[in-house]
């Protein structure tokens, strides 16, 4: 098989419903260079592996597969589908999201092939919820920078094309195996390539992000969006003590409570916004003097408290 210029990565489990609608979306890419789809499949408990295998069998020259006996778990799954591929860029795309622009690489390969400095490039999204068969657009604000990059990571996976090498950089400068509470993998990733190189945005919506109604990120349950959230803006703060200078800490850590105060102002007891409130002061007394906490609190008594 040829060295193609772009490998998609596509880990699955548990997305027979989906998967092929991801992988035609990626057979459907119009391209003046070679493509390979990797996928990387996780002893699924329903028919993804049958479909994974019969994929492969139908396009030996364009697909292969990755795969083991036992379940390695979410995190080993991605690192181990990425080394399998062997592009100058990978293309990440889950296997229960899907691309709805046919010239979605091409664009971003020539983007890339001319600008050495762009480590990565991405483009908008649209979001599609399984749960209400409702599409829309991602919001219209997109970030390149650091800074901005830190409280609102504007970027979404199934929309990035990357340099091989620099993710391979990535993985043995931050190590993110060594950070077991980090709940995703492409946000430090996205993080650490706006410190190292240029990141460059296209404005077209190239690839349809699949919102489930109980996934770890978009849960129906509060607690669960919650400790989502606080994952990422943990991450941010990871970046800024090891990347930065100090001068966003507070903004991530006031942009992490109001995130939960908000959730807990719609859903929970009154207690247990005052137990979150109370240790988010105690780890930054700050946070006391920002009118959300006092506000939301007030609204959440008057309107809409749930016991």
């Amino acid at each position: 098989m040829e060295t193609p210029l772009v490998s998609v990565c596509m880990t699955t489990y548990n997305h027979e419903a989906w998967l092929a609608q991801a992988i035609e979306s990626v057979l459907a890419q119009q391209t003046a260079f070679g493509v390979e789809l990797v996928l990387g499949e996780d002893c699924s408990t329903d028919r993804t592996a049958e479909i994974c295998r019969a994929y492969v069998d139908k396009y030996p020259d364009r697909i292969r597969l990755v795969t083991s006996p036992e379940n390695v778990g979410w995190r080993a799954n991605y690192r181990r589908t990425f080394e399998a591929c062997r592009g100058k860029y990978v293309a990440y795309l889950d296997g229960d999201d899907w691309w709805c622009d046919p010239l979605k690489l091409q664009k971003q390969a020539d983007l890339m092939e001319a600008d050495p400095e762009c480590g990565m490039c991405y483009t908008r999204a649209s979001n599609y919820w399984q749960a209400t068969d409702r599409t829309e657009p991602d919001h219209p604000d997109h970030y390149t920078d650091f800074d901005r990059l830190l409280c609102s990571l504007t970027i979404a996976n199934c929309a990035t094309l990357a340099r091989r090498e620099l993710i391979a950089r990535y993985y043995a400068e931050v190590r993110p195996e060594e950070h077991p509470e980090w709940k995703t993998d492409d946000a430090p990733m996205w993080l650490w390539f706006s410190v190292c190189s240029r990141i460059s945005y296209l404005p077209d919506i190239t690839a349809v992000h699949r919102r489930l109604p109980d996934s770890v990120s978009h849960s129906t349950a509060y607690r669960r969006r919650i400790a989502f959230c606080d994952s990422l803006m943990d991450i941010s703060l990871w970046f800024e003590a090891h990347y930065g200078t100090g001068a966003n800490r507070f903004r991530i850590l006031r942009r992490r409570s109001s995130v939960a105060l908000w959730v807990l102002s719609w859903e929970g007891p009154v207690r247990e916004y005052l137990a979150r409130w109370r240790r988010d002061v105690r780890g930054c007394p700050r946070l006391m003097f920002c009118p959300e906490g006092p506000g939301l609190l007030v609204k959440k008594i008057l309107f809409r408290r749930k016991k």
